[in-house]
């Protein structure tokens, strides 16, 4: 390559790089939250991702978890899992008395666990290992995931769920059954993560 060639892409580099950098507006769908999300728009979302949603009452849980299951299906949960969320079923807590290992995981029927938040605009379940949600292993593991989430813990979109997250913890994210495609489209279902997924959502507004 001639030296004025090179001279001549090296002088338009130089100049591409002085270009100054594009301002991109940082504060869109910032509003705080105001009132209660929309149920119906996180129902419809959660569905389109192939996951199945019930809805129920908080008394109706246990019912409801027992009918979704085999009578003999053994069930993992977290060890903190609500008494009334119980099904009447074979059930093994997690972390009572030690963690369970990936082959225990492994070789359950499902897993039943709460939630941290819904985002209605993508029909993305937040868990954050709080309260009835257990460590990630747990909903990873299991082919088959049965997830409760309250209509009162739903926000509308992303930025109003990230400000009621606490960052520090580990977020793990849910959008559907885990799923994934080759290079021609062809779906595949469960294959980072449980193959089916039930959404109980809770709703008084139900009865």
């Amino acid at each position: 390559m001639a030296s004025d060639a090179r001279a001549e892409i090296l002088a338009r580099i130089h100049a591409a790089g002085s270009i100054a950098p594009v301002q991109i507006p940082r504060d869109y769908e910032h509003a705080p939250r105001c009132g209660p999300g929309d149920v119906a728009r996180f129902a419809a979302m959660v569905a389109d991702y192939r996951a199945q949603v019930y809805r129920t009452t908080e008394s109706g849980i246990a019912d409801l978890v027992t009918g979704l299951l085999s009578p003999v299906a053994t069930v993992v949960a977290p060890a903190d899992l609500p008494e009334s969320w119980r099904p009447r079923t074979t059930l093994v807590l997690d972390g009572d008395p030690r963690p369970l290992s990936v082959t225990e995981l492994d070789a359950a029927d499902a897993v039943l666990t709460g939630s941290r938040l819904g985002i209605a605009a993508t029909g993305t379940i937040v868990l954050d290992a709080g309260p009835a949600q257990g460590r990630r292993a747990l909903t990873l593991v299991p082919d088959r995931h049965i997830c409760v989430v309250r209509a009162a813990d739903i926000v509308d979109t992303v930025p109003q769920a990230f400000r009621a997250l606490d960052p520090t913890r580990p977020l793990t994210f849910v959008s559907g059954p885990s799923a994934t495609s080759d290079i021609e489209l062809n779906r595949v279902e469960g294959v980072h993560g449980p193959r089916t997924l039930d959404v109980i959502l809770v709703d008084p507004a139900f009865g």
